[in-house]
């Protein structure tokens, strides 16, 4: 099977990297030259990896095509190819809904939508897909977990979900900072938050069958430090900004909202 990548950014680079690490039956890849670091980085890195002289040679050589191009400028690159009917093609372009994309890519195509995240590049981490079309979770299970959607509704919201990692950075961010600004050294300090979230996120997956409000309960003594932040935190709003917040990424990824300025 040959892969080809429209696109070739830090996701496509991670899908990538990841598959080389996999048994998952890939003998070529086609990469388009749009980004020529990235691209000459993944030929000199994997034997199996080629430049395409440009974005239709990867369509026209590819048994699976990835568009993994910005969403901005994905109208203007998309709607000059031509992809080939019963075409396997999987969009990982944030964002944009199945209509709009088979506006560009054509309505005869088999089309599939993807999130993957940065850690498949280590085989870790879990992939949304919609539909669960075999062949594409088969690859996104060979590079973590694949995790079949049903509905757009569902796809939408699993994007929604996706956009927690930069928030969840900068929680451990501020704690961190917080504990080196009181005079714990900044090292020590980001080594323990890390350590500390890595381990509650360990329990929540050991115990699927159990509430998280339970396990915050379980894990918060009546009248203790643990009640008194979380207590704290929400009545400061940080709950209910979280909320807010992944409220206007849904009216963005649905396109119920616009694009931030940047």
């Amino acid at each position: 099977m040959t892969l080809g990548f429209i696109g070739t950014g830090t996701i496509a680079e991670a899908i990538i990297d990841g598959l080389a690490g996999t048994a998952h039956p890939v003998s070529a890849i086609l990469v388009s030259p749009r980004n020529a670091d990235i691209a000459a980085r993944l030929a000199e890195r994997h034997a199996h990896v080629r430049i395409a002289d440009g974005n239709q040679a990867v369509i026209d050589g590819a048994d699976t095509v990835f568009l993994a191009v910005r969403p901005q400028i994905a109208a203007e690159v998309l709607g000059a190819l031509r992809f080939r009917a019963g075409q396997q093609v999987v969009s990982l372009i944030a964002a944009t809904s199945a209509e709009t994309l088979r506006g560009w890519v054509g309505p005869d195509v088999t089309l599939t939508q993807a999130i993957p995240l940065p850690f498949v590049a280590q085989q870790q981490g879990v992939t949304a897909v919609f539909p669960p079309t075999p062949q594409v979770m088969a690859l996104f299970d060979a590079l973590g977990t694949a995790v079949p959607i049903s509905t757009q509704a569902e796809y939408e919201l699993a994007g929604v979900g996706s956009a927690l990692m930069g928030t969840f950075f900068g929680l451990l961010e501020t704690a961190s900072g917080w504990l080196a600004g009181q005079g714990m050294a900044p090292e020590a300090a980001r080594s323990y938050v890390e350590s500390l979230v890595g381990s509650v996120t360990d329990v929540a997956r050991r115990h699927p069958d159990r509430e998280l409000s339970v396990l915050r309960a379980d894990h918060s003594t009546a009248g203790g430090i643990n009640e008194q932040l979380h207590a704290q935190f929400t009545a400061q709003g940080g709950s209910t900004a979280l909320a807010h917040a992944m409220q206007s990424v849904l009216a963005r990824i649905s396109g119920q909202g616009t694009s931030p300025e940047r």
